[in-house]
């Protein structure tokens, strides 16, 4: 297996569009690549959108991106309060959104939900981001749960163990609210972390997968 240098398309990516359907998903999904974007010495501007938070739930999400964001371009932060599992019967008002989010950015990389997520709301979050952005690169992440629906990804991004520590601590420090459910623990995130490393050779044994469905080298 080849791997490309993650170092030499910073300067590439000047803008990025985070999408997650809830408040913990884009720090569960592409948390350590976010980190690592934002580490680069020339960090990206970051339009960080979540669809569905309210109350506790929304202020998590903005303190967490805050902490995320740390050090970016003036990061974008963007709370939207649709209700929990309803997301695809509001789907004309999502998309409003999504239409909106088109105008005022021109992302060189989109990080959105998992096409194949058995979750109704994440799923919904895939098909839209597609449907809006035609000409973009979209990298699709992963987020562990009952349904058992990973799959066989095929982008890998490499994380070191600072990286991973600081991904894993800012999920589990920055939503004190998911704390009483079973599946939101270290050793849940540190497993697929460590699953994802040994699958593509990663330095550190840990790494974030993405699924990249259409990539155009020009």
């Amino acid at each position: 297996m080849r791997s490309l240098d993650f170092n030499a398309f910073n300067p590439r990516i000047a803008r990025v569009l985070c999408l997650g359907a809830h408040a913990d998903d884009l720090e569960i999904g592409c948390g350590g690549t976010v980190l690592r974007l934002a580490q680069a010495p020339t960090p990206p501007a970051f339009t960080w959108v979540v669809l569905s938070s309210d109350g506790v739930r929304a202020e998590e999400a903005v303190r967490s991106a805050q902490a995320l964001l740390h050090g970016t371009p003036v990061p974008q932060i963007r709370i939207e309060h649709f209700r929990d599992g309803f997301l695809p019967y509001e789907a004309p008002h999502v998309k409003a959104i999504f239409e909106e989010l088109k105008e005022v950015t021109y992302p060189d990389l989109i990080l959105t939900h998992y096409r194949h997520d058995l979750h109704q709301d994440h799923r919904l979050i895939s098909e839209l981001t597609w449907n809006t952005f035609r000409d973009h690169w979209i990298l699709e992440y992963e987020v562990p749960k009952y349904d058992g629906d990973l799959g066989a990804p095929n982008v890998f991004v490499p994380l070191d163990e600072t990286v991973c520590r600081r991904k894993i601590g800012a999920i589990l420090e920055g939503f004190p609210s998911q704390r009483h459910k079973r599946w939101f623990s270290e050793d849940v995130f540190r497993a697929l972390l460590r699953l994802r490393g040994v699958e593509c050779n990663a330095p550190s044994g840990q790494a974030e997968a993405f699924y990249g469905r259409k990539l155009v080298f020009g």
